[in-house]
């Protein structure tokens, strides 16, 4: 049973002393505040004396504690809200406190509707950096990936039949705006904040295993100054906010997804880790697929891409929207389009298999005018189609290898690691949700990309996520050191990624790449073939549409003249150009 102390206080303002007064104005002081304090006295001597207020201390307090009586302390406004929506109100709600410390708990003062029962674990240790847990690189064959020690977490089963789960969340936010803190190592990716969150979670979910425990009252309640992380805690389950005071009332289905996931990217997301003995990683999907039984309610899931501004990426969405087909998904295709987009090329489009949508396009806050990412918050606009449950974002320029439609069991977000600690935006595992677009418009303003686009401001959001295979994200992207015997598509690849100028925008007898040295990190003639091997597969009216255009033709012919002129080692310029599109040139773009 907590103490129990009866006190009163006054805080009183400071006040500001001259040692150099004169006694003169000493005097004037003292009868100035004789003055002030007689008519006080008297209402003190006249008047009742007022009740002293409980205070309660809930740190040793347990769940089968008694309580005062509710007359003696109000409770706090959020347990008011969690009490007149809780089921079983007439009940004293029982609650978990998680990070709190004596000081900080009077503002928890539980006014006898509501009971209390600390969580105890051990704190994250200091050699658990967010670095260790989003390594830049892992080795994919082995499940278990290469995690740092264990992130303590509270004892499952220990703590049953609560209501609600209260937890102090740090928050950095003082240091940071003093300049003592980086924002992108120690800020808002703060392994202590994640702990508490992650544990807070598992808590909630280990309700399941209670007694006559509906999964669906069970509430979340943080106290912080910045707010909590929106990647475990969704903003559709927020309830309530005030102040330092959020209230959730989260889907229990969810935060098992969450907390079923690797403490960070040191290791792949489930399913693939999920079993440990199987080393190739394939097989383990296959598997998996087979053993898993059908859904009379399957869920919405489509695959999603984006255009705006231009009409260059139109032949490149229509590829991979033809490779996606052609791997027999059953998901839908989706792709968002502005203004910029003519009817004629919505027409290719729609054949192609996408179902289109318009859209208007988001300028990018921190781009500069007229720059290549100058509108890719556009993007963004994928968390709008909430008829879906997920959707799977590409890039047009990607083409599709094989069936990728398993990786739809992912929770938000996934994907495949970009540098450090950062994933890469080209394909991307999300949930749609209003509330969640209206937070990413609402903080475009004040958080700034790293590189003024769309996957800049996403790491900014969404700090912790999970690790897809980089067989899903292939780029093509081949470094110097690597030597040229690296360029070619390793087996077992979901996806290509094309990095540099685009298949379509090159003649198909080579990859183009190589006329422009600074560009011979991404050239490749065997990945540059694999594109053509889709747009051979399409119907002759969709290739229409990667007609090369007289502009584009122009600028292949300068760029080979000058890889002559500068006699470029690889030699592809002597290479005689026979595409067929070249006597065909077109203008629609």
């Amino acid at each position: 049973m907590g103490a129990y102390t009866k006190s009163v206080g006054l805080q009183l303002p400071s006040s500001i002393c001259n040692t150099s007064s004169s006694r003169r104005l000493v005097t004037y002081h003292l009868v100035l505040l004789i003055f002030i304090s007689f008519p006080l006295l008297l209402l003190n001597v006249f008047l009742p004396h007022p009740q002293l207020i409980d205070v309660i201390f809930l740190q040793t307090q347990s769940i089968t504690s008694s309580f005062p009586s509710p007359s003696k302390v109000k409770p706090p406004k959020w347990l008011e809200v969690i009490h007149r929506t809780h089921l079983n109100a007439k009940e004293p709600l029982r609650v978990g406190l998680i990070n709190f410390e004596d000081s900080e708990q009077s503002h928890l003062q539980l006014g006898g509707i509501a009971e209390s029962v600390t969580i105890n674990f051990e704190s994250v240790s200091p050699n658990v950096t967010w670095k260790k847990i989003f390594p830049g690189w892992i080795n994919e064959m082995n499940p278990k990936g290469r995690c740092p020690e264990a992130i303590p977490m509270p004892e499952t089963g220990k703590y049953l039949e609560l209501d609600v789960v209260v937890a102090c969340l740090p928050c950095r936010n003082d240091l940071l705006n003093k300049g003592k803190l980086s924002h992108w190592e120690e800020g808002i990716r703060d392994v202590h904040r994640l702990q508490i969150s992650l544990a807070s979670a598992q808590v909630i979910v280990d309700q399941n295993h209670g007694v006559n425990k509906d999964n669906n009252d069970v509430y979340a309640v943080f106290v912080t100054k910045c707010e909590p992380m929106v990647e475990i805690y969704r903003c559709d389950d927020l309830i309530w906010h005030r102040g330092e005071y959020w209230v959730y009332k989260p889907k229990v289905e969810k935060l098992k997804e969450v907390i079923s996931m690797p403490i960070g990217s040191c290791a792949l997301a489930r399913p693939y880790a999920r079993a440990q003995g199987l080393q190739n990683i394939d097989q383990l999907s296959k598997e998996l697929q087979m053993t898993s039984s059908p859904s009379t309610n399957k869920p919405r899931h489509a695959y999603v891409t984006v255009l705006h501004s231009s009409e260059f990426y139109v032949c490149g969405a229509i590829a991979l929207a033809q490779s996606i087909l052609q791997t027999n998904t059953t998901k839908d295709l989706v792709l968002l389009a502005d203004h910029t987009i003519s009817k004629h090329s919505i027409q290719g489009l729609q054949a192609a298999g996408w179902k289109v949508r318009q859209i208007d396009r988001i300028r990018s806050p921190n781009s500069k005018v007229d720059s290549y990412n100058e509108w890719n918050y556009s993007k963004l606009r994928v968390w709008q189609l909430t008829e879906y449950d997920k959707v799977m974002f590409i890039d047009s320029d990607f083409i599709v290898l094989h069936n990728i439609d398993r990786f739809f069991d992912y929770p938000q977000l996934s994907a495949a690691p970009n540098n450090k600690w950062l994933f890469n935006s080209g394909i991307m595992l999300l949930e749609p949700s209003k509330c969640f677009f209206d937070y990413l418009m609402s903080k475009r303003y004040t958080l700034k990309s790293y590189n003024g686009g769309d996957q800049g401001y996403l790491n900014e959001i969404i700090t912790w996520w999970h690790r897809l295979t980089v067989k899903l994200n292939f780029m093509k992207y081949f470094p110097k050191e690597f030597g040229d015997e690296s360029r070619f598509i390793p087996k077992d690849q979901h996806t290509i990624h094309f990095l540099g100028m685009k298949p379509w925008s090159c003649y198909r007898d080579y990859d183009c790449n190589w006329h422009r040295e600074e560009y011979h990190n991404f050239a490749s003639d065997e990945v540059n073939a694999r594109w053509w091997q889709v747009y051979d597969e399409m119907p002759k009216e969709l290739q229409y549409y990667c007609g090369m255009t007289e502009e584009a033709d122009a600028k292949l012919r300068e760029f080979k003249a000058l890889a002559k002129q500068e006699k470029l080692k690889d030699e592809h310029w002597r290479i005689e150009i026979k595409d067929p599109r070249q006597y065909n040139l077109i203008n629609y773009v």
